[in-house]
């Protein structure tokens, strides 16, 4: 077999464990001896359709077999894989295609950008089906290797348009041993895929590492919470990854109290610190989060925190993975002291090659061999790396820095706040203050005088909000985050 890359994982894994279970869909189960087979059968299918070495194959759906099987097949060809977000607006579809140079997309019904940038368009069901009928038993023969680029993934465009991360083969591997070796997937993994895997979360840290391993993948095409806690218990998940607000979601349902989670023995989360109320929840439940830091540029993972400090290092995103390193500098890139603010720069065989067609924003990103990652964090005397901020996010505010993941952190703590969002808004004295925008809990009634007080009792004053606002949700992103630039935008 010369294809070394993540293409050949259906074939190897089928040729040790071909019957074990590699993905449930509902009512269906598919094994790995299938799974290879089917990937075999849709590579066959791109191939007729004019798909080499190179060529970009987009993938526009839900969490779905076809994902894994377009995924598979694609890197097989030494093609490109692209999944695009599902909850962008058709421009912003037709702008990652055409940035991508996509000539195939596999998309499921009602899915599909309506633009004229594609001359091929593929629906899962019919024609999906067609093509994966059609094609040959046997994988291609194509020589992958671990430098070869393997999936193009698009970040959230939070800060500005979107980019394109270039994730090549070794990236995703070595971003898997390092997962294996600090989380102890086992070969007897179930892990539920609720979160999207047009993230590099999702895909990177559950769906990826449990496949590498010989565990079972359970494909949730939506996020429910109540349909989250009856797949825990009908396929007696292990694993399961999400956001803060995917797991808030689930330990608020009415069926919280009764759910059988006597399987489950790892809570991945990511994407933002998890709130000390929603710990406590689950901890009452016996039940500990494994928290980290990771970004799409590397694959994701960089920082975890394991269940057996999470009591005595709560609140940090603890120590870089196994193979990647992480230093902290100031703006002049000089490398800060113990407890001092710095931007995260990473380095590791899980960061990515470059932005795609951005070979400006690729030398800025990777200059000096650190990626740099325009988050700025804390490191303490045990190695465990605390997330401040954004670097965009900072607030300055007549000369002092606000960094708005801490104000949040302390109007969570107040009882009545469900979430909330803090940004910069102009001040002709201060030149930018704190704002506050929050979510009351469901029946709650906070006045603004109320949680000013609570600020004051535990910030410095120039670090209190001047103003808040209720509102019945905040924007998020694709990835769960909050949309900040969408706050910063309603406020104006």
């Amino acid at each position: 077999m010369r294809d070394g890359g993540l293409g050949s994982w259906p074939a190897r894994r089928a040729r040790m464990t071909p019957d074990r279970t590699a993905v449930v869909h509902g009512e269906d189960r598919i094994t790995y001896a299938r799974l290879a087979a089917r990937t075999a059968a849709v590579a066959g299918g791109l191939r007729r359709l004019g798909v080499r070495r190179g060529d970009r194959v987009g993938y526009l759906g839900p969490n779905h077999p076809a994902y894994l099987e377009t995924l598979f097949a694609t890197a097989a060809l030494g093609a490109v894989f692209v999944p695009v977000n599902t909850r962008l607006a058709e421009p912003e579809v037709e702008f990652v295609l055409g940035d991508a140079g996509v000539s195939v997309l596999v998309h499921a019904e009602g899915c599909a950008a309506t633009g004229p940038l594609l001359r091929e368009r593929l629906v899962l069901g019919g024609s999906y089906d067609a093509l994966r009928a059609a094609g040959p038993a046997d994988l291609p023969d194509e020589p992958v290797g671990l430098d070869d680029p393997c999936v193009i993934m698009y970040t959230s465009g939070s800060t500005g348009a979107p980019k394109g991360a270039v994730l090549s083969h070794g990236n995703l591997t070595w971003n898997c041993v390092n997962v294996l070796v600090e989380s102890d997937v086992a070969s007897t993994e179930v892990v539920l895929v609720v979160a999207s895997l047009f993230h590099a979360a999702a895909l990177g840290m559950s769906c990826l590492p449990t496949l590498l391993k010989g565990g079972t993948c359970v494909l949730a095409e939506s996020f429910d919470p109540g349909g989250a806690l009856e797949l825990i218990a009908r396929h007696r998940v292990t694993t399961l990854f999400g956001v803060p607000a995917m797991y808030e979601a689930i330990a608020a349902h009415p069926g919280w109290a009764g759910a059988d989670l006597s399987s489950v023995r790892a809570l991945l989360c990511g994407g933002s610190p998890v709130p000390p109320a929603t710990i406590r929840r689950y901890l009452d439940r016996g039940l500990v989060f494994v928290q980290g830091y990771g970004l799409t540029e590397c694959s994701p993972g960089v920082l975890l925190l394991d269940r057996d400090a999470v009591r005595t290092k709560a609140g940090t995103a603890g120590v870089p993975s196994f193979f990647t390193d992480v230093r902290l500098v100031d703006p002049g890139g000089a490398q800060v002291g113990t407890g001092e603010r710095g931007e995260i720069l990473v380095r590791g065989p899980n960061v990515m090659l470059g932005y795609w067609n951005r070979p400006d924003a690729t030398e800025t990103a990777l200059a000096g061999g650190w990626l740099h990652s325009g988050d700025v964090a804390t490191v303490d005397g045990d190695g465990c790396y605390t997330v401040v901020d954004r670097v965009k996010d900072l607030i300055i505010s007549g000369g002092e820095n606000v960094y708005p993941a801490e104000v949040e952190s302390v109007l969570c703590e107040h009882p009545d706040v469900e979430s909330c969002a803090v940004v910069g808004v102009p001040d002709e004295k201060w030149g930018e203050v704190p704002y506050a925008v929050l979510v009351p809990r469901p029946g709650a009634v906070v006045t603004e005088d109320e949680l000013r007080t609570f600020a004051r009792s535990r910030l410095a004053g120039y670090k209190v909000p001047r103003g808040f606002e209720q509102w019945t949700e905040l924007p998020r992103t694709g990835s769960g985050k909050v949309g900040k630039a969408e706050v910063r935008e309603r406020l104006r």
